[in-house]
């Protein structure tokens, strides 16, 4: 549970300093992702998913 809350900690620092230090660069992204097709997000999204699940394997191989 206690690395749930880390995790989800780091998310929001990162998400935090994206909106604190460039809302409007955050406002130019959201509306390119919208001239995306849905498919083209969805496969995005995967990709990020599966990074993410990468980046845990390895930090909890490296860290255990």
């Amino acid at each position: 549970m206690q690395i749930l809350f880390l995790a989800l900690g780091l998310v929001l620092i990162v998400e935090g300093l994206a909106y604190a230090l460039a809302p409007s660069l955050v406002e130019r992204m959201l509306e390119a992702l919208q001239t995306l097709p849905e498919a083209a997000r969805r496969n995005l999204g995967l990709l990020a998913l599966a990074l993410g699940v990468v980046l845990v394997w390895l930090g909890r191989g490296v860290c255990m």
